[in-house]
Formats: C-alpha cells, sequence, structure tokens
C-alpha cells in the first residue's frame, strides 16, 4: 500500500493518502476526485553528522532540519 501526495485541483488542500489497488483517492477537505499528483520525497532515518547536530539551525537552501550540508543542493550563502 503506497502512500501518494495530492494536490486538490478544486480546493487546492494538498494531503497524502493510502491508495489500496485501483482504488480512486478522494480530497478529505472536499470529497473531490480531481487530483493532481506531487511529487514525493522519501524520508530516511540515519544518525546525523556531529556538525548537523551541533548546528541546530536548517538549511538555508532547501529547509533541512538537519542543517546546511545535509541534503544535495549546494548552499548558495
Amino acid at each position: 500500500m503506497p502512500i501518494f501526495e495530492y494536490l486538490c485541483r478544486d480546493c487546492n488542500q494538498r494531503f497524502e493518502s493510502l491508495v489500496y489497488g485501483s482504488r480512486k483517492p478522494e480530497c478529505p477537505h472536499c470529497g473531490s476526485r480531481k487530483l493532481e499528483t506531487q511529487l514525493s520525497v522519501f524520508a530516511v532515518s540515519s544518525k546525523s553528522s556531529a556538525s548537523a547536530q551541533s548546528a541546530g539551525v536548517p538549511c538555508s537552501t532547501c529547509g533541512d532540519p538537519r542543517g546546511t550540508g545535509a541534503c544535495s543542493l549546494p548552499d548558495l550563502d
């Protein structure tokens, strides 16, 4: 049962939904089935590096809470 992210075209609400087989999801806010599939990013749990823990500041490029350099985006500061 994969989890997909959607944007409702009727009310612009973003939500996640478990998809069972060929069953179509609907917006939990307005009930619409006019949905746009959104790009999902996987969350991976791992031990964070000492530098990321000591920083305590989100990445200024992407907002990753693990700190600057935790993501694959270059730091543009």
